[in-house]
């Protein structure tokens, strides 16, 4: 399975999630409406990975510890938002569950969020 399909996995397992084309990638959406991950397969650079809500101080602490896999997306990052790496050697798939699991929460009304604390 390559990268783009793993992240669809993740992001589709989420309750009321859907995707869609967004600025010529795929993305993302809670209930059809908000975005919580964005494909970027060299949107705007020459890497591949993808950009998603945050808690607050995350990007700024992932960034900071491990440059090599995350970095400050443009456009969304002065909001928080967290960049991910996925052509990297090695990607811990467990985290990036986490991860997309955190923006999902981030995103989603409080209903959908009760509704993934029930699985």
């Amino acid at each position: 399975m390559d990268v783009l399909e793993r992240v669809r996995a993740l992001c589709l397992a989420l309750p009321e999630v859907t995707e869609r084309p967004s600025h010529g990638e795929p993305t993302w959406f809670v209930r059809d409406k908000k975005v919580f991950v964005m494909y970027a397969n060299q949107h705007h650079d020459d890497r591949v990975g993808f950009w998603c809500a945050a808690p607050p101080g995350v990007q700024q602490s992932l960034v900071e510890e491990d440059p090599e896999h995350f970095y400050r997306p443009p456009y969304v990052g002065h909001r928080g938002w967290l960049g991910v790496y996925l052509d990297v050697d090695t990607i811990d798939w467990g985290h990036l569950e986490d991860i997309v699991e955190d923006a999902y929460r981030q995103i989603a009304p409080k209903t959908l969020i009760a509704r993934l604390d029930e699985t």
